[in-house]
């Protein structure tokens, strides 16, 4: 592995990201709310986004089930039900997660309403899902290099692991600090009698509730999952330096525009954003080179 680099890309590109999520949450701890006010307007579109947006996040999960999946084939025989389960596995986490997060809206696309309709609807709606992840294996098992198959397991299992410690670190925090939502505070007559920062935390005071949940910002934990496209992109058939950049760029572009969103939608504050992209990256950046610590860049 290349200690000069972060998922992929040179360190400056880490260091640079890192260094605007600490930018943004110095700036979110003293203008958090007045943002909010200037940049809240809830719009068809950004609703639209807010639903599928994460649909390109969550297209990493089968992509790195692959990646095993073609390690494994290559390496022996043996590992094939290994390699069949695991592909299976990662297929299912995209899926799940998408209909977790975003399932409603798309069982009201169907008709549904619970307690009313057949299950029916509900199985076709998660029919829906499974059907529009279904390129993702049979495109990247073309694209994919074995010729260091080491490397290929190494980077799925990176990405599954992180993905899964991230989302799991973002459940806890947003119960450790239960930061009333935007959204919330405009349906009461005086919002900033109980706004907070993200620093006065009150641990378990969420619950279940959705309204205390803003920091952080859970779908950010997604967006930053694009992060990890540099490390796909590095092992693919035709490999270069140049597409590692421009997977890096684009998953920049997609994180600050799914981070305008959040606001934009009156679900974040800025700081809630920026910590839940920070500490995502961290996590995916120090899985990953784990991961990938002693795996030979060819074999």
């Amino acid at each position: 592995m290349d200690i000069k680099k972060v998922m992929a890309v040179p360190k400056v590109c880490a260091y640079a990201m890192v260094a605007i999520c600490i930018l943004g949450i110095i700036v979110g701890t003293f203008f958090d709310y007045s943002i909010n006010v200037t940049l809240a307007n809830k719009t068809d579109l950004g609703a639209f986004f807010a639903t599928y947006g994460s649909y390109f996040s969550y297209c990493l999960y089968p992509a790195a089930g692959m990646c095993i999946f073609k390690g494994l084939m290559k390496k022996s025989e043996r590992f094939k039900m290994l390699a069949w389960v695991i592909m299976v596995i990662s297929y299912f986490m995209a899926v799940y997660y998408s209909n977790n997060y975003n399932g409603s809206k798309v069982r009201e696309l169907f008709g549904y309403s619970a307690g009313e309709s057949t299950a029916l609807i509900s199985v076709i709606s998660w029919g829906f899902w499974v059907v529009l992840y279904a390129w993702v294996p049979f495109v990247c098992y073309r694209i994919f290099d074995d010729v260091n198959p080491d490397k290929l397991i190494m980077t799925g299992a990176a990405i599954l692991v992180a993905g899964v410690v991230a989302d799991n670190t973002n459940l806890w925090l947003k119960q450790v600090a239960s930061r009333p939502r935007y959204k919330y505070l405009l349906t009461l007559d005086d919002p900033m009698s109980e706004y907070r920062n993200w620093w006065q935390m009150i641990p378990n005071l969420a619950g279940s509730n959705d309204s205390f949940k803003s920091w952080p910002s859970g779908n950010m934990t997604i967006a930053t999952m694009m992060f990890s496209l540099p490390m796909l992109s590095d092992v693919l058939k035709n490999r270069s330096e140049k597409k590692n950049i421009v997977c890096f760029v684009i998953a920049s572009c997609f994180v600050i525009i799914y981070g305008y969103n959040r606001i934009h939608m009156t679900n974040h504050f800025l700081s809630d954003v920026c910590f839940g992209t920070l500490i995502t990256y961290i996590i995916y950046a120090v899985v990953s080179t784990a991961f990938l610590q002693g795996v030979s860049s060819e074999k």
